[in-house]
C-alpha cells in the first residue's frame, strides 16, 4: 500500500512540474513576449495619458488661483473699482 502511495504521489509531483515547465516554455516565446510587451507599452501609454490629463488640470487650477490672488483680470489700466465683482 505504500509503494502505490508513493508512486501516486510521484506520478502526480512529475506531471505537477512537467505542466509548469510548459508554461514557462511557453511563457519566453517570442510571439508570447512580443504580446507581453505590447500589453505593457499599452498599459504605459494609457497611464502617461491620465497622467498628463491630471497635470493640465492642475495647472489650470493653479492658474486661476494665482490670477484671483494677484487681482489679475487682463484688463490693462484698469483700478480696482472698475473690476466687477
Amino acid at each position: 500500500m505504500r509503494r502505490i502511495f508513493w508512486l501516486a504521489m510521484g506520478i502526480t509531483i512529475g506531471v505537477l512540474a512537467v505542466r509548469k515547465m510548459t508554461k514557462a516554455v511557453e511563457s519566453l516565446r517570442p510571439d508570447s513576449l512580443a504580446t507581453k510587451t505590447g500589453n505593457a507599452l499599452a498599459e504605459f501609454g494609457v497611464g502617461l495619458r491620465g497622467f498628463t490629463d491630471e497635470v493640465r488640470l492642475s495647472m489650470q487650477q493653479r492658474e486661476v488661483e494665482l490670477r484671483d490672488s494677484v487681482g489679475f483680470d487682463g484688463v490693462l489700466g484698469a483700478k480696482p473699482a472698475d473690476f466687477p465683482k
